[in-house]
């Protein structure tokens, strides 16, 4: 299996190559019977099959950047994972992967075996998936457009062999523009949103509008966390609300949607990324901190789920 093998064909027919969706030239029930690797069909029937055995899919996501999404994706699924579940996180950040960093695993390579892309392990329940595995040099810049993008969120959700897993968190660059809309359509109206802003205006105002994309296309929004709410200064222990406070929680109030909690601003955070320490290697200061927040996404997969 080779990245992006279903570009060409795709672009050939996206463009009008044979007058058919399917690269065989075949079109409906024939193409049931294509044997093509990069049949629409067959595609779908393989992304299918792999979303099959994910039990919750939670989608992070934010309408501005900075807000420190990443982390609250990887704090998640840390999270989540540390409580026993199966956990896979998928990076479809695609121009910013920084999810190997904050997992502490810059520099590994995702592997192949047969058809199947294997998951970067984290620990013994979690494993990642990022393009930053798969980039020759990571200090090209990747520059594609909406098209190529969508293939390879595709690509990732078919050919990732994730095993049965509790939980996909999948961690969405900002904005509602193409990779969100590619998720959330491709894992179907199941799929929550976990919404992240930080409290102040600016903030908020793209924020919202997050919210709005998830009920224009069906899919529940969890809550929203606010990050970065508060600073605990180390030498006075006094809290200083650098980006203000509250935003987040107002936020969802205004919306009606749940307001799943508040996670400081932590030193002890940005130093283990900085580091690269694995999420092995000690208790991770973020899970600590968002406890409340995962018991609360937990409690609320399980009642969507049943």
């Amino acid at each position: 299996m080779a990245l992006f093998r279903k570009k060409d064909k795709e672009k050939e027919t996206s463009e009008g190559g044979g007058g058919s969706s399917c690269p065989s030239g075949q079109s409906g029930a024939s193409c049931k019977s294509c044997s093509a690797a990069s049949c629409p069909s067959r595609q779908e029937e393989a992304v299918n099959a792999r979303l099959a055995r994910i039990r919750s899919k939670i989608v992070v996501m934010s309408g501005k950047g900075g807000v420190g999404k990443s982390t609250v994706a990887a704090t998640i699924a840390r999270g989540l994972a540390h409580r026993g579940r199966s956990v896979g996180l998928l990076d479809v950040d695609f121009h910013g992967p920084s999810l190997p960093r904050i997992l502490g695993a810059v520099g590994k390579k995702a592997e192949l075996k047969g058809d199947a892309i294997i998951p970067v392990p984290i620990e013994d329940r979690l494993s990642v998936m990022s393009l930053g595995f798969l980039l020759p040099d990571a200090k090209e810049a990747v520059i594609w457009r909406g098209p190529i993008k969508m293939n390879l969120i595709k690509q990732f959700l078919e050919d990732v062999d994730w095993g049965d897993l509790d939980y996909l968190v999948v961690d969405c660059p900002p904005g509602t523009g193409d990779e969100p809309l590619s998720v959330l359509q491709i894992l179907g109206s199941d799929a929550g949103a976990v919404i992240v802003t930080t409290p102040q205006a600016v903030a908020v105002d793209d924020v919202r509008r997050s919210i709005t994309f998830c009920e224009k296309l069906g899919n529940p929004v969890l809550g929203v966390v606010e990050n970065m709410s508060g600073f605990r200064c180390p030498g006075c222990g006094q809290v200083h609300d650098l980006f203000g406070r509250g935003g987040g929680k107002a936020l969802a109030e205004e919306m009606g949607v749940p307001f799943l909690g508040s996670i400081p601003l932590a030193p002890e955070v940005r130093l283990a990324g900085d580091s690269e320490r694995s999420a092995s290697d000690a208790a991770d200061p973020a899970v600590e901190l968002a406890r409340d927040i995962i018991d609360t996404i937990e409690e609320c997969t399980a009642k969507k789920d049943g």
